[in-house]
C-alpha cells in the first residue's frame, strides 16, 4: 500500500487512492472514490463514492464530501465546512437522481464552517472565508465572505489579499502580478 490509513479509518474496496495520501482517525472513504496523491484527510472525514479529488488536497476534520463533488489539485477544505448535493432535500422524497455537481477548481480554499450549496463552481485560487455560504459560482481569485457569500476583494495564488483597485497590481508577499477588473482578476 502506497498510502497511509489509520487503524480506525475505513477505506472500502474499490476506492482509488494515490501514493503518499494519509487517511486519519475515524475517516471513511467509499467504494468508487477517486483520490490523488499526497492528500490528507483529517479525523471524521467522509468521502462518498461519486467523488473525484486531485493531488495535494487537504481536508480538515469533520468534513463530508458527498456524491457529485470534484476537488481539483491543491484545494484546501477547512474544519467542519459543508458540501451539499441536493438543492431541495426532503427526508420522504428520494432525489438521488437530482444531484447537482459541484466543482472546486485548483488551489481554492474553503474556510472553516463554510457551506457550499450544490451545483456551483468555485474558481481557481478563490478564497471562501470562514462561515460563508456559497450560493452561486465564484470567480477565480475571488475573496468571498458572508451569508450569502459576496466578493469583497481578490486573493493571490500564494494566499495574500490583493489590492481591490482596477489595474495591474503586484502581490506584496510574492511579487506575482495580476490584472484586476471590475468583476475579474487574472495573473499577468
Amino acid at each position: 500500500m502506497q498510502y497511509t490509513v489509520h487503524p480506525t479509518a475505513i477505506v472500502d474496496d474499490g476506492a482509488v487512492i494515490g501514493a503518499g495520501t494519509r487517511v486519519w482517525h475515524w475517516a471513511h472513504i467509499c467504494n468508487g472514490a477517486q483520490i490523488g496523491e499526497r492528500c490528507s484527510f483529517g479525523q471524521n472525514v467522509f468521502v462518498a463514492g461519486d467523488v473525484v479529488i486531485g493531488d495535494n488536497v487537504k481536508v480538515q476534520n469533520n468534513v463530508s464530501i458527498y456524491d457529485a463533488v470534484t476537488l481539483e489539485d491543491d484545494v484546501f477544505c477547512g474544519p467542519s465546512m459543508v458540501f451539499t448535493n441536493v438543492n431541495n432535500p426532503r427526508s420522504h422524497v428520494s432525489r438521488k437522481h437530482e444531484y447537482r455537481r459541484t466543482v472546486v477548481k485548483r488551489g481554492a480554499t474553503i474556510g472553516a464552517n463554510a457551506t457550499v450549496v450544490c451545483g456551483h463552481t468555485i474558481g481557481e485560487y478563490a478564497f471562501i472565508g470562514a462561515g460563508a455560504v456559497v450560493t452561486a459560482d465564484v470567480a477565480p481569485y475571488a475573496l468571498m465572505v458572508g451569508t450569502p457569500a459576496r466578493r469583497i476583494g481578490w486573493m493571490c495564488a500564494c494566499g495574500e489579499r490583493l489590492p481591490n483597485d482596477i489595474g495591474t497590481h503586484a502581490c506584496a508577499a510574492c511579487d506575482s502580478f495580476y490584472e484586476i477588473g471590475g468583476n475579474h482578476c487574472s495573473p499577468r
